[in-house]
């Protein structure tokens, strides 16, 4: 199963390159939910297809270009290790996907949340 999902992955990185946003949703399942590590507006819990359409938009709308450099995978986790430019800077990710009835069901990406900040803004509210 390790190899299909990994092919299932990487034709949403694929789709998600080539801006066909559509493509890039038909590989998580209805009930996908993904969590961004870090404070910035795109930290956080995303459930279901509509959050997650709004998250692609949102590093879509900053030109965000994503860059699959290794897979790894056993049996339904498939990690990949990504380069991320935006804004003007790069940093390394690793998007950790579990399958489930040949779909994504859970998303964890863990990236450098400094520099997503600086680039997407923070959740934080200022103290006093």
């Amino acid at each position: 199963m390790s190899n299909q999902n990994v092919e299932v992955t990487k034709r949403g990185y694929d789709a998600f390159g080539a801006g066909d946003l559509e493509a890039a949703l038909g590989v998580f399942d209805d009930s996908i939910e993904w969590t961004v590590n870090g404070e910035s507006m795109i930290g956080g819990t995303h459930r279901g297809k509509g959050e997650i359409t709004e998250l692609l938009m949102l590093l879509a709308k900053k030109s965000a270009t994503v860059k699959a450099k290794r897979y790894l995978a056993d049996g339904d986790i498939v990690v990949v290790l990504t380069e991320v430019t935006v804004g003007g800077e790069t940093y390394q990710e690793a998007d950790v996907y579990t399958f489930g009835n040949d779909k994504v069901v859970k998303a964890d990406t863990f990236g450098d949340t400094a520099m997503q900040e600086r680039i997407f803004g923070t959740k934080r509210v200022a103290a006093g």
